[in-house]
């Protein structure tokens, strides 16, 4: 079988292949999704927004109680709303995030205990809660009882205490909650000689947690957690304990934080012990634990959580070429033999490898199979990633012992890459257009006033991720500049994607130039810090051969990691399989053809529906077509409308992750397919000068405003307002997009935390009640960012105002407007 990826620029290819197994034949029980949780993963309702967190299926986040002092946001009962709207399992709830300290302070147990009765009467009272977990302590290994003592006289006494302490506290909410779920005890890392006492002491007592916690926070963590459950699972069978429910609570370093290859080492030892597991929470609350981007864009990571997410029916027996090794190679995979498809998600290592799928069941998938091979990359914490390109889409025989062998070439570490077997049928799949690619890393360039960096290795897991383990940093000299040599095949317009970091507090330049000639400026939004790195893409025009692209220093420092030279194509596009949607209703798979996208059709009827999600780079209208053999209906941004099979559509997607939905009496469809760019024709657009401002609201000049102005100032008072008067060419349903900034921060004296904080705003569409909408802080004052409101407007003159009578609103630069339907 020919499914081969593309060679990797300078990825180092193994002389033979490593070999992952996949055995369809021996499951391992139903798909669970356990492990795509997150500590502080929401810190408001609609930060991170509904569009990137209903994809993801989320069993289960960590936040603090409601107005603990931990940090200034992320409150459980807060983000419960967002959370369970957007399909999410439970909450745990950190009670001792309740103190403001870090370490907390140890005040006593009696000072803890009236927090503990106010902490738990709220989420008793609340809507909902049968899906809150109470963790009444956090890190008592470490934090207050030091339980991690070698000597075990100083042990004893400290336990001895702790387990005092964990049945008065349990004893507490039970007896304001009777119904309680608690989990415990919460161990920084996993300790044998407790959790055996902590056994026979809960059991003894009548204070057995429902849930087992502890942390896995250490890169050896990839290599001890096996032997870490098998451990605990055996200290339960001794204790004749029946199985609890296990939740990591923590887990992964910033190392593996945003980085496909690395997250999907930790998602497939978790998912094949069917525990579940939340990522730590080591810099900004409301990202997800570092995979959405700004509010509602997915970076490489989040699109490793979307295809997990996918995964349906079993989980199946995967073998690696090394189990339970740090940074190898390793897999998960799934067989669904009412969808009749077979997925395998697998990254970490680079190289080559062959995937062979053993005891590929003919009666599920016939003699054939189609195998559909994609990769998410690395994008960076906080830099986008459109759908995941395809690299191959191919045909092929079942061997005569049922598998079915698929060739990798050229794998990167940092991706991770999916594979779906569905029945091959009649029929040729349309061959993957993979463009020409290849990236050169700043360390290998020629650096003038810079300095090499080594990031997030092995021995530094809490090191930030970088491409290759290295950066350029310390490019603030006016000399400083990195020429990168670059080759390319063929005269074109090439796509430069430039991974940097920039602290500098506001948008920073470097100067472009391509060999020698005038430079061009590159503008580089803020990041969290020097090491959280995005992406920046810009435009060059080459001829084939060799070229030196310099960036040199601009009005301030930026660190570069990596650039990434592509082939532009034409137009932007992507096609999206329907049969690997999600459904609702019971919908049926027809593979009699692997014509077009390879993955067969999804047959809707009435009361059945498919959901794709649908990436946009930018704000603005894109083309968007269904492949089907009926009329479908497409719901978006509250908005639907009927297409006739093939029939383009115009339709305006915010910058992100777009749900659409389709529906349809009786039709066939194969796939969604969007192109373009994000056209703002037609679109209205109104600068904040153009706002009638009241109540203290004033324009504030600024160079990074679009029209050198923005609205300040505005809220923190019932008068204070800006209203504008928008034109409707006719009436119907719009989006309203919001160009803002802001960079509230409280700070809480964290070593690693970044409290940021986030603004609202109260929009009133004519005489509709105001919407309270969330404005994500944008890493400073001078970046603006967008944020997408569904409104209807009527035709003609309309009114929006903006205000906050509480507190402050985020600045406003301007607001634009695009019907739905265009």
């Amino acid at each position: 079988m020919a499914a081969t990826l593309p060679a990797a620029g300078s990825a180092a290819a193994a002389a033979d292949p490593q070999r992952l197994s996949v055995d369809l034949g021996a499951s391992e029980g139903r798909v669970m999704l356990g492990a795509n949780g997150s500590l502080y993963g929401l810190s408001d309702d609609g930060v991170p927004g509904d569009a990137v967190m209903e994809p993801l299926k989320i069993t289960s986040i960590s936040q603090k109680p409601e107005g603990g002092a931990q940090h200034p946001n992320g409150d459980a009962l807060t983000v419960s709303t967002s959370f369970f709207r957007a399909g999410g399992g439970e909450i745990n709830v950190m009670m001792q995030d309740i103190y403001a300290k870090w370490p907390y302070e140890d005040l006593g147990i009696d000072d803890y205990l009236p927090k503990v009765d106010k902490i738990v009467k709220e989420i008793s009272a609340a809507p909902n809660s049968d899906r809150f977990v109470y963790i009444p302590f956090n890190e008592p290994d470490q934090i207050w009882y030091k339980l991690d003592v070698q000597d075990q006289a100083q042990y004893e006494k400290n336990r001895d205490r702790f387990f005092r302490d964990w049945k008065t506290v349990y004893q507490r909410i039970r007896a304001i909650d009777p119904d309680a779920r608690i989990a415990g005890p919460n161990e920084a890392a996993y300790h044998s000689r407790l959790l055996k006492d902590f056994l026979a002491f809960t059991q003894r007592e009548n204070v057995l947690p429902q849930v087992m916690t502890w942390h896995e926070l250490g890169s050896g963590s990839l290599r001890d957690f096996q032997a870490h459950y098998d451990d605990y699972r055996s200290l339960e069978r001794a204790a004749g304990v029946a199985p609890l429910k296990i939740n990591i609570d923590e887990y992964a370093n910033r190392r593996d934080l945003s980085v496909p290859g690395q997250l999907v080492q930790w998602v497939s030892m978790f998912e094949r012990n069917k525990v579940y597991a939340n990522m730590a929470y080591w810099d900004a609350a409301g990202n997800l634990s570092g995979h959405v981007v700004r509010s509602n864009i997915p970076n490489g990571g989040w699109w490793l959580f979307r295809w997990y997410a996918g995964l349906t029916g079993n989980t199946v027996k995967v073998t690696p070429p090394q189990p339970n090794t740090v940074d190898t190679l390793q897999g998960l995979a799934s067989l669904d033999t009412s969808r009749r498809q077979a997925q395998v998600l697998l990254g970490g290592a680079d190289g080559d490898s062959d995937v062979i799928v053993q005891r590929v069941p003919r009666s599920v998938f016939g003699r054939t199979v189609t195998a559909t091979v994609a990769e998410a990359a690395w994008s960076g914490y906080e830099g986008q990633h459109a759908a995941p390109r395809v690299l191959a889409r191919t045909k092929v025989r079942v061997a005569d012992d049922g598998s079915v062998t698929v060739p990798l070439r050229g794998l990167h570490r940092m991706s991770a890459y999916r594979i779906v077997l569905t029945p091959g049928g009649s029929g040729t799949p349309a061959a993957a257009s993979v463009p020409w690619s290849a990236s050169y890393e700043a360390e290998d360039a020629a650096i003038t006033d810079g300095k090499v960096y080594t990031q997030g290795t092995v021995s530094n897991a809490n090191g930030y991720a970088a491409s290759g383990t290295k950066d350029v940093g310390s490019l603030n000299q006016p000399g400083s500049k990195v020429a990168f040599t670059v080759t390319v095949p063929e005269d074109g317009t090439y796509d430069l994607g430039i991974l940097y970091g920039n602290q500098s507090g506001g948008p920073a330049t470097q100067q472009l130039s391509v060999d020698g000639a005038d430079p061009v400026t590159v503008t580089y939004p803020s990041t969290e810090n020097w090491t959280y790195r995005a992406k920046k893409d810009v435009g060059v025009r080459l001829t084939a051969g060799t070229h030196q692209l310099v960036l040199a220093k601009g009005d301030a420092e930026v660190t570069l990691d990596r650039i990434d030279l592509t082939a532009r194509t034409g137009a932007a596009g992507a096609s999206y399989e329907a049969t690997l949607a999600d459904i609702g209703g019971r919908p049926s798979y027809d593979y009699s053809s692997s014509a077009g996208v390879g993955a067969g059709a999804l047959v809707l009827r009435s009361g059945d529906k498919a959901v794709f999600d649908v990436y946009a780079p930018r704000d603005g209208y894109y083309t968007v077509t269904p492949r089907a053999s009926a009329a479908v209906k497409l719901a978006l941004h509250g908005e639907s409308v009927t297409a006739a099979p093939g029939r383009p559509l115009r339709l305006y997607l915010v910058a992100g992750n777009n749900r659409v939905a389709m529906t349809s009496g009786h039709s066939a469809v194969r796939s969604l397919d969007v192109s373009g760019d994000g056209s703002a024709s037609g679109t209205l657009s109104y600068e904040g000068a153009s706002a009638t401002l009241a109540g203290g609201a004033k324009l504030v000049d600024s160079p990074h405003a679009s029209a050198g102005s923005y609205i300040g100032w505005l809220g923190n008072s019932p008068s204070s307002t800006a209203e504008f008067t928008v034109d409707a060419p006719r009436s119907g349903r719009y989006m309203l997009v919001v160009h803002y900034a802001h960079d509230d921060r409280r700070d809480n004296g964290h070593a690693y935390n970044t409290d940021i904080m986030s603004r609202t705003a109260d929009i009133g569409v004519g005489s509709a009640a105001p919407r309270k909408v969330t404005f994500k802080n944008t890493w400073s004052w001078d970046d603006y960012w967008t944020v997408g409101v569904p409104v209807d407007l009527a035709k003609g003159a309309n009114k929006v105002t903006f205000g906050n009578a509480t507190a402050w609103a985020p600045n406003i630069d301007r607001i634009e407007l695009g019907r739905v339907v265009g």
